[in-house]
């Protein structure tokens, strides 16, 4: 390629919601080279129609009807090599499916891409246990992409990295799964190894930039938000970003998910 290479991570909150909401238009406009979905909450045929004219698809549903669900969607032009569903033990419970889809294209070499969707988990529950056990297991695969290196591991997980992440911290911190210290550390602990936070590291040290809204409430207009939706990736990948954006919609009611779009542009 000689031109960057555009990455874009949205929680969709339901593709076929987001679709009628105007994603496609989105999408058509923004045209990412690589959109890493999550939440899409559909079979692989649904997504495949709505994306298809446009992307080569790959998708990989949750065992539960309406829950979860990850998808890749590559431009036609890019060599698709290989694709890895799942961590190892996702088959021990059904909501740890859909959860984490690999796809390797070429560029640069071969370039791993993992669309991730970590569980909300809800503090004091067993949603909670679901959580932070799959974090356990996504943080040895996060090694082993580490040491492998070019790889991008970018999604929804559902954790703050600290008080610049969330507008109210203090109401939140330790009170609100997404924001407890047993999560943070973990989010922290892959960038001391060697990861890149790459909106972070482009954005500075600064407030946000908030990546998701809850529906209820004044959230969105009040800009009460979380920044949970990241791309990880390895520094060689990450020192050829350029620049990022967050797609904010103008007003509430022209959101197409509770998610902004976080995209990248990655240097050829």
């Amino acid at each position: 390629m000689t031109e960057p290479l555009k990455v874009t991570t949205v929680n969709l909150n339901g593709i076929r919601a987001a679709h009628k909401r105007g994603f496609l238009d989105w999408a058509e406009q923004e045209s990412p080279d690589i959109l890493l979905m999550q939440e899409v909450r559909a079979p692989t045929e649904v997504t495949q129609d709505i994306l298809g004219g446009s992307y080569q698809v790959f998708s990989l549903p949750c065992q539960i009807n309406g829950r979860a669900g990850v998808a890749v969607a590559v431009r036609p032009d890019i060599q698709v090599n290989d694709v890895v569903e799942g961590l190892p033990g996702d088959e021990a419970h059904a909501a740890h499916s859909g959860r984490w889809l690999e796809v390797d294209i070429d560029w640069n070499g071969t370039l791993k891409l993992v669309s991730a969707y970590f569980h909300s988990g809800a503090l004091g529950t067993p949603k909670q246990d679901l959580k932070m056990e799959h974090l356990a297991r996504i943080e040895k695969r996060m090694e082993e992409l580490r040491l492998r290196g070019s790889s991008l591991v970018a999604g929804d997980f559902n954790v703050v990295r600290g008080e610049s992440d969330i507008k109210n911290w203090k109401p939140n911190h330790n009170k609100s799964s997404g924001v407890l210290d047993e999560e943070i550390i973990y989010l922290n602990r892959w960038v001391e190894s060697g990861w890149v936070d790459t909106v972070r590291h482009l954005a500075g040290d600064v407030q946000g930039p908030y990546s998701w809204w809850s529906w209820r409430g004044k959230a969105f207009d009040n800009n009460a938000g979380w920044r949970i939706d990241y791309q990880y990736a390895t520094p060689d990948v990450a020192q050829r970003a350029l620049d990022y954006s967050v797609f904010r919609a103008s007003s509430w009611d022209e959101r197409f998910s509770d998610h902004a779009p976080v995209t990248i542009r990655y240097a050829p």
